[in-house]
C-alpha cells in the first residue's frame, strides 16, 4: 500500500451530501491507455481525498488525484497484499464515514465483471452516497486497438460478453454452452486465459466450428499490446505455450466471424514506433512534446531524469537582476528551464511582465520561444542554428555597447558570454536555475536496461549526456542512444559512446524525426 497522507480540498458541491457523510466514487479506468478514463473519471479523482485502485488501473492515472490525496494499491498478484471484497468495502465504508471523498477506482468499466454489485450492496446498507462511473471496458477497446469490430453488417449483428471465471461457489456452470455455440454474433470472453482450454472445449462440443476465428488480444491500449489470431481450435495451445511461459492475463479473446478480418486494420500495432521501448532521460515536465510524440508514435515510454533541476543557490542577485532588468538591451534565454525560473520569479516579487519594459529577447530556439510563448511574450532574436553559436553570432554584429543579461544554469558552458564580451558587449550572468546530476536511477529501469529491454535512450543536452554516461556505464551497452545535437554527439563521444542517431532538426520533434528514421532503415 502506497499513501499520500491529507485531505484534498474538494472541487464541488457534490463532494458531500451531508455532514460528516462522504460521498463514493466507483469509477472505470478503462482499458489500460491512460487517456482513456472519461472527464467524469478525472473530475471525480481530482476531488479525491481516498483513492483505492486495482492493479490493472493505469498507475499515470492517479497523477490526476490531489497531491496530498491517500492511494491504496488494493492488491497486485505476487507483489502486494491481495484484498479480499470485504476488506475492500470495509475501508471504502470507514473512509466515507469520515467525511471524506473516496474513489474506487477499476479497470476497464466499473459493471463488467467487477464486482460492483458487492459494492454497491454495501454502500446501500451503510446509506453512503454513491456514483457509477463508466468506463471503456475491454472488449470495445479490444475491438478499437486491435481493429476486430465486435459488430459487423456482414458478419456479427449481436456481441455477447462472457466470463472465463465463474463464481467457484457455483454448482455447475450458469453459463448454456449450446446457447453460447448458436450465439449469432461475436463471443467475446474476459478472465479466460487461465481456463482457455476448458471453455474452447465446451464450444466445440456444443457445436461452434473448430476452425472459428479467434482473436487472444493482452493488454489492450498498452504500448506491449499483444494480438494473436487463431482459430477457436487454437485458443489454448496459445495461451498455454508461448515464449517465456503461458501467456499472463489481462487478455480477452474475441471468437468470431469478425476475428478474420485483414490485420491491415490493427492502427494501433502499426504505428512507427510500436514494440520500442524509449527512455526519456531530462527531467519531467508536464505535457513534454518528447514524452508526448514519442507516445503517439506507439513507443512506450520510460522516465528517468538524470539531472535534477532546481532553485538556484540564493535568490537576491536574481531579484537584484530582475529590478534592474530595465537597464538591459537583451535579456538571453538558452533553455525552458531558464524562462519558467526568471518570468515565475518576477510574479512570487509582486511584479509583472511591464518590468521588462523595452529590453529585447533572445532564445536559443523554438523550444525555448515556446515557452516565452507561454507567457505572451515573443523572442526578438532565435537563430536559425540551435546552440549557443549561433544565437552569438546573430547578436554579435550589433553587440558593441550593448548591455545583456544571461539568464543561465548554474553549470553551462560560456561559449554564448564569451563571444558577446569578444565582440564588445557588457554581459551580466545571473544563475536562475541549479543544474545538478543524479546519482541514483530508479531501480526499475536499472534492471531493464540491464535486461536490454530498453531500446532507445535519449541525450538532449551535453549535460544530459554526460550524466547519463555516470548514472549507468557499461549498462548503456544495452540500449541505442539518440542525441539532439553534434554538439550533444560530441559529449557523449567523450565519455566513450556513440550515438546511434543525431537529429537534424536541434529539437525535441528533431529527436523523435530521428529517431523515426534510425527505425525506418
Amino acid at each position: 500500500m502506497r499513501g499520500r497522507q491529507g485531505r484534498a480540498t474538494r472541487g464541488s458541491s457534490d463532494a458531500t451530501t451531508s455532514v460528516g457523510i462522504g460521498k463514493v466514487y466507483l469509477v472505470g479506468a478503462g482499458p489500460g491507455d491512460p487517456d482513456l478514463i472519461t472527464l467524469r473519471g478525472v473530475e471525480c479523482l481530482r476531488r479525491a481525498d481516498v483513492v483505492l485502485y486495482d492493479h490493472l488501473a493505469n498507475s499515470r492515472i492517479l497523477a490526476n488525484a490531489p497531491s496530498n490525496a491517500e492511494l491504496v494499491c488494493v492488491g497486485k498478484h505476487g507483489k502486494s497484499h491481495l484484498w479480499s471484497q470485504e476488506e475492500i468495502n470495509a475501508r471504502v465504508l470507514a473512509e466515507a464515514r469520515q467525511g471524506k471523498t473516496v474513489v474506487r477506482l477499476k479497470g476497464g468499466d466499473s459493471t463488467v465483471f467487477a464486482r460492483i454489485a458487492e459494492e454497491t450492496e454495501s454502500l446501500l446498507h451503510a446509506e453512503t452516497p454513491f456514483e457509477i462511473v463508466p468506463g471503456i471496458t475491454a472488449a470495445l477497446a479490444a475491438g478499437a486497438y486491435a481493429g476486430i469490430p465486435i459488430t459487423h453488417r456482414d458478419f456479427a449483428s449481436a456481441a455477447a460478453l462472457v466470463t472465463g471465471q465463474e463464481h467457484p461457489a457455483k454448482e455447475g456452470s450458469a453459463l448454456d454452452w449450446s446457447a453460447l455455440a448458436r450465439f449469432p454474433g461475436t463471443l467475446v470472453f474476459y478472465m479466460g486465459v487461465t481456463t482457455a482450454r476448458r471453455w474452447t472445449e465446451e464450444l466445440i462440443k456444443h457445436g461452434k466450428p473448430a476452425a472459428t476465428p479467434a482473436a487472444i488480444v493482452r493488454r489492450c491500449s498498452l504500448p506491449d499490446q499483444l494480438t494473436i489470431r487463431c482459430t477457436l481450435a487454437d485458443v489454448a495451445e496459445n495461451v498455454e505455450a508461448k515464449d517465456g511461459g503461458p501467456l499472463r492475463p489481462p487478455a480477452v479473446v474475441i471468437v468470431g466471424e469478425v476475428a478474420s478480418l485483414s490485420p491491415a486494420l490493427s492502427w494501433f500495432e502499426q504505428r512507427p514506433l510500436f514494440g520500442l521501448t524509449i527512455l526519456v532521460t531530462r527531467p519531467h515536465q508536464p505535457e513534454d512534446p518528447l514524452e508526448h510524440g514519442l507516445r503517439e508514435l506507439g513507443a512506450e515510454v520510460l522516465h528517468q531524469p538524470v539531472i535534477k533541476i532546481s532553485d538556484p543557490p540564493a535568490w537576491d542577485p536574481v531579484d537584484d537582476a530582475i529590478r534592474r532588468v530595465g537597464s538591459f538591451d537583451w535579456l538571453v534565454f538558452t533553455s525552458a528551464n531558464g524562462v519558467r525560473y526568471f518570468l515565475n520569479r518576477i510574479f512570487t516579487l509582486g511584479l509583472d511582465v511591464r518590468v521588462l519594459g523595452n529590453v529585447k529577447l533572445a532564445v536559443i530556439g523554438p523550444g525555448t520561444a515556446h515557452v516565452l510563448n507561454e507567457y505572451h511574450l515573443r523572442a526578438d532574436c532565435q537563430p536559425d542554428r540551435y546552440d549557443a553559436e549561433a544565437l552569438a553570432e546573430r547578436l554579435a554584429p550589433t553587440a558593441r555597447s550593448q548591455r545583456f543579461l544571461y539568464a543561465r544554469a548554474s553549470r553551462g558552458r560560456d561559449t554564448l558570454p564569451c563571444m558577446l564580451r569578444n565582440a564588445g558587449a557588457e554581459v551580466e550572468e545571473v544563475v536562475v536555475y541549479s543544474n545538478a546530476d543524479v546519482n541514483e536511477p530508479d531501480a526499475e529501469i536499472t534492471a531493464r536496461l540491464a535486461a536490454g529491454e530498453i531500446h532507445w535512450t535519449t541525450a538532449t543536452s551535453s549535460a544530459i549526456a554526460r550524466s547519463l554516461a555516470a548514472m549507468f556505464g557499461e549498462a548503456l551497452s544495452k540500449t541505442r542512444i539518440v542525441s539532439i545535437s553534434p554538439l550533444t554527439s560530441s559529449a557523449l563521444r567523450e565519455c566513450g559512446w556513440e550515438p546511434a542517431a543525431e537529429a537534424v532538426d536541434y529539437t525535441m520533434d528533431g529527436v523523435i524525426a530521428a529517431l523515426r528514421n534510425a527505425v525506418v532503415r
